[in-house]
């Protein structure tokens, strides 16, 4: 079964996306859609050797609060924007120091900060220590730092372990 279908959540997105872009539910549709979902992926295997291992329940609860943080942050962006004068913001660029390891898991935690409205990543260090993120107003960048990893790092550990 690993064979016919290497990365079988690939496989599921590329159908949803294909029925979704054709916008027609029929049974030819669906039929290209699973010859696209299973040979996509057959054929990029080679280039995907390793499969990150990834604990559905943890990652299902960090979706559910990516979602809240970016709710809240919308509303304490707006409030920055209309009723911060500009010459009380304080941005920073804030170098935070990577416990993760793998690709896939710091590219979901630059993801994540740059989807939260406020921050965004700029860049990860040559070694892949760091993540170098800018914040539209960081009073404080090592509380900043550590809201990060104890928030959003650490579950990811949890997460990709």
């Amino acid at each position: 079964m690993n064979r016919l279908l290497p990365h079988p959540g690939l496989s599921v997105l590329l159908v949803a996306m294909w029925m979704v872009m054709v916008n027609d539910l029929t049974f030819g549709t669906l039929f290209l859609g699973l010859v696209f979902g299973i040979a996509v992926p057959l054929f990029t295997a080679p280039w995907c050797p390793g499969r990150p291992n990834v604990r559905f329940v943890p990652g299902a609860a960090y979706v559910g609060l990516v979602v809240w943080d970016i709710i809240i942050a919308n509303f304490q962006v707006a409030a920055i924007i209309l009723f911060k004068p500009t010459r009380n913001l304080r941005p920073a660029w804030l170098n935070i120091p990577l416990n993760l390891t793998t690709p896939e898991a710091i590219t979901v935690l630059a993801g994540t900060i740059s989807l939260t409205p406020g921050t965004v990543s700029a860049d990860v260090s040559a070694c892949g220590k760091f993540l170098l993120v800018h914040a539209l107003h960081a009073p404080d960048p090592a509380s900043e730092i550590a809201k990060a990893k104890a928030r959003y790092e650490a579950r990811l550990l949890r997460i990709f372990a």
